[in-house]
């Protein structure tokens, strides 16, 4: 995938860091799936050109926007109150109105709770990518914006041995794209930010705080959704041995 490399040195690395969720994991059918089946039902057609606005919305939400710090506040006790505003806000990204919006937010709220749980899933490329990169003498490690500890997970997933480590932001109270999350967990591999890769796919919370934190970033937007992206763009993980011109 084309992209602007902006000084990218992939002989410097060694290291590379990986947010978790929609980088080396996914939910099948993914909650923005869900609510396109639940618009096709109700006989709203999404362009492509939609649905990837609705990706950059939901990445620019979730990367401490003033949006979710204001939810947050708002509905710290109310759960369900929470993922209805989101909805809310999600088909405002969408340009329905607001009154469509606040009337199918709840709709869509009962519809993603009455499907089955979502697949969680690997692709095994990803697997076959992570042993390839320590081969090659890489250290790697997890980084991600969750709140609570993800190793239980990354062993069930069969990622856990790969990694040097798991770092969650609610072990460290900073969250992606405030620089001193990726300080913390550089400080733990005891190298120079210069010399690690941040992998992630969250233009706003992963290449912006990567960068602002002196770390490499790469950004994985299979879709186009970030067109103006500044640094390495790839598909998947799995273009990671190319991009660091490690051989097959």
């Amino acid at each position: 995938m084309a992209s602007s490399t902006n000084g990218f040195r992939p002989g410097n690395i060694l290291a590379v860091l990986f947010d978790l969720d929609g980088t080396l994991r996914f939910n099948q059918p993914s909650s923005s799936e869900l609510l396109f089946n639940f618009l096709a039902q109700k006989g709203c057609t999404v362009s492509g050109q939609q649905q990837r606005t609705l990706q950059r919305w939901t990445h620019y939400y979730w990367a401490q926007s003033p949006e979710l710090l204001q939810d947050l506040e708002e509905f710290q006790y109310r759960e369900e109150a929470f993922w209805i505003n989101f909805n809310y806000r999600s088909l405002l990204a969408l340009d329905f109105d607001e009154a469509a919006a606040r009337s199918l937010a709840p709709e869509v709220h009962a519809y993603m709770n009455a499907q089955a749980a979502p697949n969680n899933w690997v692709p095994p490329e990803t697997v076959a990518t992570l042993s390839s990169l320590r081969q090659a003498g890489l250290r790697l490690a997890v980084l991600s914006n969750r709140r609570e500890p993800c190793d239980d997970e990354l062993e069930t997933l069969g990622l856990l041995s790969f990694m040097d480590f798991a770092l969650v932001a609610g072990q460290v109270s900073y969250w992606k794209p405030q620089p001193e999350i990726f300080h913390h967990a550089v400080e733990r591999l005891q190298i120079s930010p210069s010399e690690v890769l941040y992998v992630g796919d969250n233009y706003y919370a992963d290449v912006v705080g990567a960068r602002r934190a002196g770390l490499q970033p790469v950004l994985i937007d299979p879709d186009g959704v970030f067109p103006e992206a500044d640094c390495p763009v790839i598909a998947s993980v799995s273009e990671l041995s190319s991009l660091l011109q490690i051989p097959a």
